[in-house]
């Protein structure tokens, strides 16, 4: 690993950390679909393993390679980037405080509405765009997490991940980041003061919509909450399978390139349609005219990211009008994907969040730009 963080991520990516397979020198490792390990003739285990919801070969490879683009200490994937985010929650202990921002992936929103009473946690919301609406709500000694998105879905909103993480190390407790859309190729929050770093590895790592699973990196491995984390994984089983762990790898060898693509086409898209007759207003932090232009500038490097959101002049009938009108733009959920998506967030996230009737989210793909371009204008004629 010391070698490996001495490379250029891009290349630390696309090599898989550069291992080969022991045995036949083959450059891509074999998928290791095992479930279980014989002992050797001293009936010892063989390099630490018995079974494969302890530990994977394949997946411990995954690991490993997103520790080493984040810089952390250690790594565990997760069957689905929910399980990844919620898993330090499920360690936590009755009466113990949990702190997340009111802009946030619905998936979290919902399951501290749903769970945290059952397990006996209290939940407070605060508005990360602003560090000092923390201090408000913040319970030193008892807090144990804090937790938010650098770029927050669906509005895109920015944290000042340095500053929050200020606040919640005062009070005592750790600072959660889902980094989800802004992968290690645009920011790594563990060196801005995070202590925990979450990836849907379904979205942007992988990047083809065809694997579900889960990442999440910590700072440091010694620490308490991260071993119950290990433990919490280990015995409650939330261990993925050798061959999404196997089609992640093959993802994460050209995030570099997809992302800087990605990011590419979003900001000539959201510079189209910041003056399109049929768009209210653009949320996409790499326009000069955000208001979280210049923060967003500090904390990413090489791009904004490829997620945007737009709200189109009218209601909730006019915003799927022009989304069932795309071509290129598929109308489907999640993001991070080659392929570029269109989608209605309130009819997936219900009522739960306060996202407006007439807010469409798009998540650019690596397509040509004037066929992207020429989509969106052509939807979104139909409306005017």
């Amino acid at each position: 690993m010391e070698k490996a963080h001495k490379l250029h991520p891009q290349t630390i990516a696309a090599q898989a950390l550069g291992e080969i397979c022991p045995v036949t020198g083959a450059v891509i490792p074999p998928v290791q679909l095992a479930t279980t390990f014989a002992r050797d003739k001293n009936y010892q285990q063989r390099d630490g393993r018995e079974y494969i919801r302890d530990t994977s070969p394949t997946v411990e490879q995954a690991e490993k390679i997103i520790c080493a683009l984040e810089k952390g200490e250690d790594a565990l994937m997760f069957p689905s980037g929910l399980s990844a985010c919620t898993a330090a929650f499920h360690t936590l202990k009755q009466g113990d405080h949990i702190v997340i921002a009111q802009t946030l992936y619905h998936g979290v929103t919902h399951w501290a509405q749903e769970f945290s009473e059952h397990y006996g946690l209290s939940v407070s919301q605060f508005d990360a765009t602003d560090p000092d609406s923390l201090k408000q709500v913040i319970q030193p000694g008892k807090t144990k997490i804090v937790w938010l998105e650098i770029l927050a879905n669906p509005t895109w909103v920015v944290a000042d991940v340095g500053a929050i993480a200020a606040i919640a190390h005062q009070a005592g407790a750790l600072l959660g980041v889902d980094a989800t859309v802004t992968t290690p190729v645009l920011c790594q929050p563990l060196d801005l003061g995070a202590d925990l770093v979450a990836h849907a590895a379904t979205k942007y790592l992988n990047g083809h919509s065809d694997v579900l699973a889960g990442l999440l990196i910590c700072k440091q491995a010694g620490t308490e909450t991260w071993q119950r984390i290990c433990d919490y994984r280990k015995l409650a089983g939330p261990m993925p399978g050798a061959r999404d762990a196997y089609q992640l790898i093959r993802g994460m060898k050209t995030v570099y390139l997809r992302v800087q693509k990605q990011s590419d086409n979003a900001l000539v898209v959201a510079k189209m349609l910041e003056k399109h007759p049929a768009v209210e207003q653009v949320y996409y932090p790499g326009l000069p005219s955000s208001p979280y232009h210049s923060l967003v500038n500090k904390q990413l490097q090489g791009g904004f990211g490829g997620m945007l959101s737009i709200l189109v002049k009218g209601g909730k009938d006019e915003a799927i009008k022009v989304a069932t009108s795309t071509h290129i733009w598929k109308p489907a959920t999640s993001l991070g994907g080659v392929e570029s998506l269109i989608e209605h967030r309130k009819t997936s996230e219900g009522n739960i969040t306060d996202t407006p009737d007439n807010l469409l989210r798009l998540s650019t793909g690596i397509e040509h730009i004037d066929d992207l371009m020429g989509d969106l204008n052509q939807a979104l004629s139909t409306i005017l």
